[in-house]
Order: C-alpha cells, then sequence, then structure tokens
C-alpha cells in the first residue's frame, strides 16, 4: 500500500466513530493543554526572575547579627538587611568587626547600615517609614538605584534624605520633591533625591547619612550597625570572600566553635541562585501533576484502538484475504492514532496558550509587575504540545495496532 492509503483509511476509520475519537480527542486536549499551559507559566515566571536578576548586583555580601538572620534574606538594589530580628542569641555589629574586614583581596567598599520604622510627617500627615542610615561614602557606589531627580548621598550631607518613588508620589496627598523638608521624629530633613520606581521594598524606604539616622531612629546607638554590606570586584569572587570573611570574624569576635556563631554572611548570589532553582522545581513539580491528565489520555486512545480493532475484525481479515499485509495493517492503525493524537495535540496548544493568558488575571504570578503581562507560547513549546500529542497517540495505539496486525485471516473472518 501506498502512504496516502494507509492515510486514507487512517481517516476513514477516524470519521466513521465519531463519538468515540472525540471523546478520546477530549482526552488528549485538557492533558495537552494541561501541560503546555503549566511549562508556559514557567517559562514566565523564570523570564521575570532573570529580569529582576538583571537589576541586581550579585557581587555584594551581606553581614547581620545572630547565626540565622542572614540565610533567608536577599539583599535588594539599595542595601543589605533590615535587621536582626531572627535570632534570639543576636550578637551587635559594630567598628571592630568592620576593622576585621579591612584588606580582604577583592573588596571594593564595605557599607555600615541601620534601619527602623519611623514616623514620618509632611503636609500635615503622617506615615510610618523605613528608615535606612547608610553611609554616603559608599553607599552611592554600592547600589544599583537611579535617580528620577535630585542626587544621591554625598560624603558631607547632614540631615538630608534621598526617599522612594512611593514615598514622593503615593503615601502622601502631596507629592514630595527634591528640597522639600519632610519631619521624621520631630527633626527637619531636606529630600536632596527621589529614586527611580523599582517596584520593591526600595520604593517605600527613605534612606539618610547614617550618622543623621542614628540621632532619628530610635533604640539606634553609635557604631552598632544592623548590617555590614560588602561589595567585591567579581561575582566569582562571592564565594572564597563569604568564607574570608567567617573566618576573620570567627576570630575577631572570639568564636570558636561553629554552634556558637553569633552573626550569619549571605550573598544576594546565592540567594538568586535559590530563586532559580526553586521556579525551575516549581515548573516540573506542575507540570508532572498536569502530565497525569496526559497519561489518562493515553489510556483513552488505546481503549479506542483495542475497540476499534474488535470492531473492524472481519475488515481485517478481508484486506489480509485480497493481500494487505501485517505492516499494512499495522500502518493503518498507528496512523490512526497518530491523528487522534494529532487533532488533540492541535486543540490542546490552543486551550493550553489561551489558559496561558488567563495566569495573571487569576493572580497566578510570581513577582512584581506579572499581572501587567500575560504569559505566551513560543513556536518551540507549540511544537513540543504538538509533538508530545502525537508522540502519546503513536505509544498508546502501538499494542491495539501490533493486535491486529497479528490477525489471521481465517479467525478474522469467523469472528462474530
Amino acid at each position: 500500500m501506498r502512504n496516502a492509503t494507509y492515510v486514507k483509511m487512517a481517516l476513514n476509520m477516524l470519521l466513521h466513530s465519531k463519538l468515540r475519537s472525540w471523546l478520546t480527542i477530549i482526552g488528549i486536549v485538557i492533558g495537552v493543554g494541561a501541560v503546555v499551559g503549566i511549562i508556559s507559566l514557567g517559562d514566565s515566571m523564570e523570564a521575570q526572575v532573570q529580569s529582576s536578576l538583571a537589576d541586581m548586583d550579585l557581587t555584594k555580601i551581606t553581614i547581620t547579627p545572630g547565626y540565622s538572620g542572614a540565610q533567608s534574606r536577599m539583599p535588594g538594589p539599595g542595601g543589605g538587611g533590615s535587621g536582626s530580628d531572627s535570632s534570639s542569641t543576636d550578637s551587635e555589629l559594630t567598628d571592630d568587626d568592620v576593622d576585621a574586614l579591612q584588606g580582604i583581596d577583592g573588596v571594593l567598599y564595605i557599607d555600615t547600615q541601620i534601619s527602623g520604622s519611623e514616623e514620618v510627617d509632611y503636609a500635615g500627615e503622617t506615615a510610618t517609614l523605613s528608615i535606612a542610615g547608610v553611609d554616603p561614602q559608599v553607599w552611592q557606589y554600592m547600589n544599583t538605584l537611579e535617580v528620577e531627580s535630585g542626587r544621591l548621598l554625598e560624603p558631607a550631607d547632614n540631615n538630608v534624605a534621598v526617599i522612594g518613588s512611593s514615598v514622593a508620589t503615593e503615601i502622601f496627598d502631596q507629592e514630595i520633591g527634591v528640597n522639600q523638608v519632610i519631619t521624621v521624629n520631630d527633626k527637619s530633613v531636606r529630600v536632596v533625591g527621589v529614586l527611580e520606581e523599582e517596584g520593591g521594598s526600595e520604593d517605600r524606604k527613605v534612606y539618610m547619612p547614617l550618622d543623621s539616622a542614628v540621632d532619628l531612629i530610635e533604640d539606634a546607638e553609635e557604631d552598632v550597625f544592623d548590617s555590614i554590606v560588602v561589595k567585591v570586584e567579581d561575582e566569582d569572587l562571592v564565594d572564597p570572600t563569604i568564607e574570608e570573611i567567617e573566618e576573620r570574624l570567627m576570630i575577631s569576635r572570639q568564636i570558636h566553635q561553629e554552634k556558637d556563631r553569633d552573626f550569619s554572611v549571605s550573598s544576594s548570589l546565592s540567594m538568586a541562585e535559590s530563586v532559580t532553582e526553586m521556579t525551575s522545581s516549581m515548573t516540573l513539580f506542575l507540570g508532572a501533576i498536569a502530565a497525569v491528565s496526559l497519561l489518562v489520555g493515553a489510556v483513552g486512545i488505546a481503549n479506542t484502538m483495542f475497540t476499534s480493532v474488535l470492531e473492524k475484525t472481519k475488515e481485517i481479515g478481508t484486506m489480509k484475504a485480497i493481500g494487505a499485509k501485517n505492516r499494512d495493517i499495522l500502518l493503518i492503525f498507528i496512523v490512526n492514532s497518530a491523528m487522534v493524537g494529532f487533532v488533540g495535540g492541535v486543540f490542546g496548544v490552543m486551550l493550553g496558550g489561551f489558559v496561558s493568558t488567563l495566569f495573571p488575571y487569576m493572580g497566578i504570578t510570581l513577582m512584581k509587575g506579572a499581572g501587567s503581562s500575560s504569559s505566551s507560547l513560543s513556536p518551540d513549546l507549540m511544537v513540543f504540545g504538538l509533538g508530545l500529542a502525537i508522540l502519546i497517540g503513536v505509544v498508546s495505539g502501538a499494542v491495539p495496532a501490533y493486535r491486529a496486525s497479528k490477525l489471521k485471516p481465517v479467525d478474522a473472518l469467523r469472528y462474530e
């Protein structure tokens, strides 16, 4: 037989068992649609993660009090951690710790920071905002923040602040501009810069010189820091620098055993890698769940093909009696099952594409900004979904097709 004949006969079988075939196809449509939709969501989340990581400075290392404090904290673009509230055995970071870190190879800058939530007044309104005290001599070199207006902090600054975009435009009814004066704990502070929108916590922060922040933040102490942020020359130096930092601090703080550590060291790079791995694992897990529906569809194809073989036993006998070979019968049923998979794959890819566009509206997002951009199917994903459906169809129909090809003409013609 010619290939066109196989296709014609397989198509005839598909068209003459409409209800059963379409019920089987629906199973494939659901399975492929679920898998394609989940993979599309995973690709979208991964793209958002990579976009976010591209804006991060992965050469920064953060030191915080408490052995567990920094292990679960990812420093943002504006600086390090936000305090030392995660350990019951916190020990303060001081100038002695900064001195211990001096001279490490590959270290460009060392920034000392404090933070706290304080009341900020402007134009008769009051809001509780996060105040970050930073070293103005190095802070501008250690972050990826950009100013929308004004400037960043400078070494000679005192009682001035750089504010996030939300602080400037959203929190108070009246916008705060450069050279406007805000009141922090009843002390006047002049705004010298407004940051560009980042979409994260930096938008709601007020950055001040460290000495000024010590006077304004309750419980803040001179030469005592909530975090120390170290910037290295290159990402490849992050891990060896962390080891050097831990070794030096263990010596300077007279800690002899690991279990007695009272500080934590983390890096943006390690946290970024953890987020990437988590996203990949989540996509794999959800894809595996969706694949269960494909298994159900495969069982449906096999069931349909077995039924077709039983219904067409006499026809098989007739074809063999007039010269059809085992290979011809096998290919007819294989092509038929492949067609079922192909049709299910086409509609499944369409369903997956439609579902993926609904994810943002259903609140299924991972990161900031995800709700405003819908997932889209790449050509590779479309081909993958279609190829997967055809493969499932062929594999599911292989056993029934093989059984049909092995029927003896005499037994087939006598079948009732």
